[in-house]
């Protein structure tokens, strides 16, 4: 055996690894952490055009509903009810648009046809075509196609909606905002002037005239009664 000390034999290199994109999720355990924000002032300081409020916990909401649609509600205006409810003098037009809120979907639609809305109400289909003419005529809402009506936002608005699902179909969440369905309805410059740009001073208007008229009623009938409360006296 020789006694001469043996080389090493040189080892044999493996494959070089990859290298990660830039943008590979894995690439961010490389990068330092960012500080999380030990108190309000810290989250200031990183925020400096914002206002930070901080107010309490919000308890959640509460409305009646069915199962398969829990806590579904409609942003109304106040207003809008004030005004309708002087305006229109006969009970439908009101039902007619109560049940219209109550029906929206996410984005305001109303899948209703009037031979539904006439069912739901339990009146003559005719009078339900007279009554959405005049509710249609202010603005307050507008057909999108046959079966489909849609409900100027300012007035009442459903943001969202959850769609139950069924056995072949997953359940879903459908939210649409308000500004976006507003934006859509402005630029849309076939549709009448009261629906893309919509307001109540017409109706108001209206409303002060029937009250004027009505006064002058009344104080046309108590002369009348004067007068002839002072004839049968003069008898």
């Amino acid at each position: 055996m020789s006694s001469e000390p043996q080389r090493r034999r040189p080892s044999v290199r493996g494959t070089p690894q990859p290298r990660l994109p830039l943008n590979d999720p894995a690439d961010a355990w490389d990068r330092p952490v960012r500080p999380v924000p030990r108190d309000l002032d810290d989250v200031a300081r990183q925020y400096p055009r914002r206002k930070l409020t901080l107010g309490s916990e919000r308890k959640p909401l509460e409305f009646y509903g069915p199962p398969d649609q829990p806590n579904a509600f409609s942003m109304d205006s106040l207003e809008f009810f004030l005004v309708i409810c002087q305006f229109f003098r006969e009970a439908l037009p009101l039902r007619l648009i109560l049940l219209m809120i109550a029906c929206q979907k996410a984005g305001g639609r109303i899948p209703l046809t009037q031979g539904e809305m006439a069912t739901v109400l339990d009146v003559s289909r005719t009078k339900v075509t007279e009554s959405l003419g005049e509710i249609m005529s202010h603005g307050i809402v507008f057909r999108v196609k046959r079966g489909v009506y849609q409900f100027n936002p300012p007035y009442a608005y459903r943001v969202a909606e959850f769609i139950p699902g069924t056995e072949g179909i997953e359940p879903e969440y459908r939210q649409i905002e308000q500004h976006e369905t507003i934006k859509k309805i402005r630029q849309d410059e076939t549709l009448p002037g009261l629906v893309r740009f919509p307001s109540l001073e017409k109706m108001r208007e209206a409303i002060e005239e029937l009250r004027q008229q009505r006064a002058k009623e009344r104080a046309r009938r108590r002369l009348e009664r004067a007068q002839q409360k002072e004839k049968e006296a003069g008898q």
